[in-house]
C-alpha cells in the first residue's frame, strides 16, 4: 500500500489540539503547518486499546510540498497502527521510542488538512507519551513537531469500562492490588536556553521506511534539544 493511502482530506477537520507543538529549528517562516491530537482519548481497561485521530493541517497561504508525518509512541503508549502508513524499523527510530509509523504526503494545499486513524495500546500502570514530527520530503529537516506530549489521568478508574486520558497530563497509575502508593510521575527536565542543534544526516535507509526523516528526529523533551543519528545509533544531548 502506498504511503498516505486510506488517509482522509478534510477542509474543516474535527477540532483538535496542537498542545506541545512548535515549528522546527529551520522551518521556513512562511510555512504555517501544525499537527493536532484529540484533547481526550479513552483506553479500554480490559484490552488496553485505544483509537484516535492525528491530523496534519496547513494554515498558511502556500502548499506544503512533499512532507512526512511520523507518529511515535513512548513509555506506556505503543502505536500499533496508523491507517495507510508504514511501520518504522526499530533501527530507524530514536531509542527512547517503542513504536512508530511514517506517513508520506505528496502535497497539502492551503487551508487543507489530512487526518489519520491511529491505533495504540496504553499500559495504565505507566506514563505514556506520543510525538508527531513533520519533516520535509524524505529529508531530516524538521518543519514542525508536537511532543513528546503525555496522555494521562490523575484519577484512575480501574473498575470502569475505560479510562479517559487527557492530552498534556502525566498519568498517575492506579494503586496496585496490595494498596501500595502509586509511583510519582517524574518531573520534566529544566528548560535549556541554548539554541536547538542542526540535525545530522541519517545514512542509508533500510527499505522499511524509505525516508530519511525517521532516522534523525529533533525531539524536544523538557526544553532540552535531543537528536539521534543512525550513525552509531545513539542519542546526543545539548544542554
Amino acid at each position: 500500500m502506498p504511503f498516505g493511502a486510506g488517509a482522509a482530506f478534510a477542509a474543516d477537520p474535527t477540532p483538535g489540539s496542537s498542545q506541545g507543538g512548535t515549528p522546527g529549528p529551520s522551518a521556513p517562516a512562511d510555512l504555517k503547518i501544525s499537527t493536532e491530537l484529540p484533547s481526550t482519548i479513552k483506553v479500554d481497561n480490559t484490552t488496553h486499546r485505544t483509537t484516535f485521530t492525528a491530523t496534519l493541517a496547513n494554515h498558511g497561504s502556500k502548499a506544503t510540498g512533499p512532507v512526512t508525518l511520523t507518529v511515535l509512541g513512548l513509555d506506556g503508549m505503543k502505536i500499533t497502527g496508523v491507517r495507510g502508513c508504514t511501520p518504522v524499523a526499530s533501527a530507524k527510530r530514536p531509542p527512547i521510542t517503542n513504536s512508530g509509523y511514517g506517513c508520506a504526503i505528496s502535497d497539502l494545499a492551503p487551508g487543507q488538512s489530512k487526518s489519520y486513524t491511529v491505533s495504540a495500546t496504553y499500559d495504565l500502570s505507566k506514563t505514556g507519551k506520543i510525538c508527531l514530527p513533520v519533516t520535509e520530503g524524505n529529508s531530516d529537516k524538521v518543519l514542525w513537531q508536537q511532543g513528546p506530549v503525555p496522555f494521562g489521568t490523575t484519577k484512575p478508574t480501574p473498575n470502569a469500562p475505560d479510562t479517559p486520558l487527557l492530552l498534556g497530563t502525566d498519568n498517575v497509575p492506579a494503586a496496585p492490588p496490595s494498596g501500595t502508593a502509586s509511583p510519582t510521575p517524574t518531573s520534566p527536565a529544566p528548560s535549556s536556553p541554548s539554541a536547538p542543534p542542526q540535525l545530522p544526516k541519517t545514512g542509508v535507509n533500510d527499505g522499511v521506511l524509505p525516508l530519511a526523516a525517521a532516522g534523525a528526529l529533533f525531539l524536544i523533551a523538557g526544553g532540552t534539544g535531543l537528536w539521534w543519528t543512525t550513525r552509531g545509533r545513539r542519542w546526543t544531548a545539548r544542554h
